[in-house]
Parts: structure tokens; sequence; C-alpha cells
């Protein structure tokens, strides 16, 4: 087999606007990009999230689909990986963490608090000081104000002091959480399904590129091409510019 080139997208503020659905621009965009080039999603999301955004058919749409980085992978349609953070922690680890972010949480004084604080996902946790249950007004301008008051980064290094033990990375990404997982299952996590002997070329294009973004780790890996983008319609262009139509 001749190794191939492939596209890896980040999904909020890359094919959408954050937790936005996918318009009928993009979406003909990327129907049309997947007749000339391998494409796949990368999500830290989980796969209903991303389902809700790209499409309930979207693991069948694109070749292939990661879900939180990866841990949950697609391809072709069919579930070819799956990780556990339960298994990896320990429910004792995994219950000193939630009750620590939780406690955290309720001493925060912010503009508004809603529902959904912690989120458990197959291979990490979702924390938002505001809740995951905030409007889409609330969600705008909680990330305004934590661009200011920096919410997440302080609550990020009060982690990192914390559970020095367990050996976690934490990654801001989106407007109003940040995500919690063992070492090493970032983004580049779905890089270990792309064989080279397969794909000799991987693209990535993201929005949350800089250091502490969801986005950093696998821009910077050595083996892929990272692109910064700033909205879909810039995706659209980088993407073009790329492969010169």
């Amino acid at each position: 087999m001749t190794a191939k080139k492939i596209l890896l997208f980040d999904v909020d503020g890359t094919l959408t606007i954050p937790r936005g659905r996918i318009d009928e621009e993009m979406l003909a965009f990327m129907d049309d990009l997947t007749q000339r080039v391998t494409v796949g999603i990368v999500g830290g999301s989980d796969l209903s999230k991303i389902q809700e955004q790209l499409g309930a058919d979207c693991v069948d749409r694109f070749p292939f689909v990661f879900s939180e980085n990866g841990l949950l992978a697609h391809a072709s349609g069919k579930e070819i990986g799956k990780a556990s953070l339960l298994s990896h922690l320990g429910e004792t680890n995994l219950q000193r963490l939630i009750n620590y972010c939780l406690r955290y949480i309720a001493d925060l004084d912010l503009p508004q608090k809603r529902g959904t604080f912690v989120e458990f996902r197959a291979g990490m946790l979702n924390v938002s000081p505001i809740g995951r249950n905030c409007s889409r007004e609330e969600r705008d301008a909680f990330e305004a104000y934590d661009k200011t008051s920096g919410i997440r980064a302080a609550f990020v290094a009060a982690l990192q002091q914390e559970f020095t033990d367990l050996d976690l990375t934490y990654s801001v990404g989106g407007q109003i959480s940040f995500d919690i997982f063992p070492k090493g299952w970032d983004k580049t996590y779905c890089l270990r399904f792309l064989p080279e002997t397969e794909y000799d070329t991987v693209h990535f294009f993201g929005d949350k590129t800089y250091k502490g973004g969801n986005d950093y780790e696998i821009f910077e890996a050595a083996r892929t091409i990272g692109h910064t983008v700033t909205s879909p319609a810039d995706t659209r262009a980088q993407v073009r510019a790329l492969l010169k139509y």
C-alpha cells in the first residue's frame, strides 16, 4: 500500500462555533474533502456531543472519528479502540479527584452557576466552573469573564499542586471547561490508530493550539504538521490553500 496523507480536524472553533452544529456550507465542504483526501475528526468531547455537532451519522460519514481525544476511536463506522479512565485511576483516586473539584467549585463566587460541574467521560473528566447546563449567553459571558479573571487557569494550578501523585494532564478547551486525563491521553492518542506505513503525512487543524490548549500537544507533535485556525471559514481557506483547489 502506498502511504498517503490524512487531514485531522478539531471540532469546536474549527468545524463549528463552540458547541454549535456544523452549518450546511461547512458540511458540504467536508463531504467534498472526503472525496479528495482521507479525513479524521479529533474532538475532546464524548461521541454523543460530537454527533450533536456534526450529525448522528458522523462516524459513517467520515473515515475516522476520534472522540475524547481518540480514547473512543471509530474507523469506517466501526469501533476500533476504547480506553477507560476508571480502570486507569481506580475508584478511590477518581473520587478523590471529583470530590476536590466539587469542593473547589462550591467555594467559587461567579456571576452565574448552573449545573453539571463535573462530567465523567470514558477517558477523562470534564470540569466546568459555571456548569455545562448554562445557556449560550451565559457561556459567552463566562468565557469573557474567564479571560480577565483566570478562573480556569487558577483551578488547574490548584489541581496540579494537589494531585502530583496521579501524573495527570489538564487541558483548557472550549469556552467554559477544562479536561483532566492521564498524561499521554491528549489528542496525540489518536495517532496510534494511524500507522506511519499507511499515513506518512498527518495535517492537523485546530484553534486551541497554544500551550495549555487542548490542541497543543497534537499541534506540536513531531509526526504532525499543525495549522492554527480561527474559525470554520478560516479552516476552509487554509485547507483549500494546502490542497490548491
